[in-house]
């Protein structure tokens, strides 16, 4: 019995170590298998993430797709020549030209259907991605019907064979991710020109149709070297998911161009090694995983918009938004009460303030008392407001500057949409309230530039519902509805 669990503890000693051993020659490169494979998925990822980044932003990212599917009767169609020919079917040269003709073709058909008629964009390019993709699947069963040549391995193009990559295949993604280094480098202005405003770039003189053509020239390079590593059926996923997980991290053109090929080169070099150390999953599928698992991270964590930053950025609105909907509640509710006492309506704070009935504050708005006690609560942690007796509140020092300043923010806008829009009063503070509060600076002085009056050039302007408002809402506790609805 000891006999037998030793045992049993050596083989499963030796496996571990035997595996351990593989993953070991996997991660440093020491198969010259694996240094091609890996090589040329890194070169592949570089390329299909630079041009697939412009392709992003001019919002033809499945252009890629319709390209890659457009390839299939290419292929076959070649083989079928070359057969017919008397030379090797399976030769790569004539496939890929094959394919490159065969893409044209299908890039052609959708620019006349875009051109020609008024369908829009996304129905050219289904229809030339389902036509095409149909017309290869039956010239591949023609293939596979005839009785010379050899069909076998043609496939591969579907399914990408990233693992049976040659030097050849690695040499020739290397020259084309040169190329489109290249070409991006040397017209990245201009790239970025038509990406993000075709009309200017048309209007002075640039040749959009001509940048056009370059792009998509680049994806099918791309898209046909693409076709050994990972078929075409996934090759779309390398022009699309990494420049869609870079957007999640930066906004500026060029680190989004590093972040896509980096994201590229990353998901071509652990799916390669994972393909490598797993070796029943094949490469293409895997590099695909890879680049997803990426994609789902950067969803999530992304710092320009991620979802954590998205979520983030919208409780912290929230909690602006409701603390100056308190802020100017409160500061209507003490200039009400001021002008009723001494005949001017300009609040003041600390021990002069008038004190505010938590009553009135429920009036202005639709609170409930939970909730207005949780905002009283948070008022008095910022220092904003502070308790003036068993059930009413008042401004502090801090608080009343930052209540005028909301108030005059507000009113200002009021006033310009009342004067320039032709807003109705009882209708302005609605509209007001849903931009008030993201008011920057700038925006601010334009208004008061705009608003060039006595009223405006005010601490605070008069608010524009004043002639709503009867003879009792300055009396103290009223609730001067009009003017803190919104």
């Amino acid at each position: 019995m000891s006999c037998g669990a030793d045992r049993a503890g050596l083989l499963l000693t030796a496996a571990v170590a035997d595996h351990l051993s593989q993953a070991l020659r996997v991660l440093t490169l020491r198969d010259y298998n694996t240094r091609v494979v890996v090589v040329g998925t890194i070169l592949l990822g570089v390329a299909a993430g630079l041009i697939g980044t412009f392709m992003l932003l001019r919002k033809r990212a499945l252009m890629g797709d319709t390209i890659s599917h457009a390839t299939l009767p290419g292929i076959g169609i070649a083989f079928i020549v070359m057969t017919a020919l008397g030379g090797d079917g399976k030769s790569l040269p004539g496939l890929l030209l094959g394919a490159v003709l065969s893409s044209a073709a299908g890039i052609g058909c959708m620019l006349a259907i875009r051109h020609g008629t008024r369908l829009k964009d996304d129905v050219a390019l289904g229809a030339v991605l389902s036509v095409f993709f149909g017309l290869g699947v039956a010239v591949l069963g023609i293939v596979q019907s005839m009785s010379r040549g050899n069909a076998a391995g043609l496939e591969s193009f579907i399914y990408g064979k990233t693992a049976s990559m040659l030097a050849r295949d690695a040499a020739m993604i290397a020259v084309a991710a040169g190329l489109v280094a290249l070409v991006c480098g040397l017209l990245f202005k201009e790239f970025a020109l038509v990406c993000f405003d075709q009309e200017f770039a048309a209007a002075g003189g640039w040749p959009v149709l001509a940048l056009d053509a370059v792009m998509v020239g680049l994806v099918v390079a791309v898209t046909v070297i693409g076709l050994q590593a990972v078929g075409l059926i996934l090759v779309v996923a390398l022009l699309i998911i990494p420049p869609a997980a870079a957007r999640f991290w930066t906004d500026r053109l060029s680190r989004m161009l590093l972040a896509a090929a980096a994201i590229g080169a990353i998901s071509g070099l652990a799916g390669a090694m994972l393909s490598a150390l797993l070796p029943h999953l094949p490469a293409g599928a895997i590099i695909v995983i890879v680049a997803g698992a990426i994609f789902s991270v950067s969803l999530v964590i992304g710092p320009r918009r991620g979802v954590f930053v998205r979520l983030r950025e919208h409780l912290r609105l929230r909690r602006t938004v409701a603390r100056q909907h308190l802020l100017r509640a409160m500061y209507e509710r003490v200039e009400a009460i001021t002008a009723a006492r001494v005949g001017t309506a300009a609040p003041t704070a600390g021990g002069d303030a008038a004190a505010v009935p938590r009553s009135a504050l429920l009036k202005a708005r639709s609170w409930s008392q939970g909730y207005l006690q949780r905002l009283l609560r948070r008022g008095q942690r910022w220092g904003l407001v502070e308790p003036a007796g068993p059930d009413s509140y008042r401004l502090t020092p801090a608080g009343a500057v930052e209540a005028a300043r909301v108030s005059r923010n507000h009113r200002l806008w009021e006033m310009y949409l009342i004067t320039h829009a032709d807003v109705a009063p009882s209708h302005v503070d609605r509209d007001a309230d849903q931009i008030e509060h993201v008011l920057g600076h700038e925006m601010v002085a334009q208004l008061e530039a705009l608003m060039a009056s006595e009223a405006s050039r005010a601490a605070v302007p008069p608010s524009p519902h004043a002639i709503e408002r009867d003879s009792n809402t300055a009396a103290p506790g009223s609730s001067a509805r009009g003017s803190a609805s919104g």
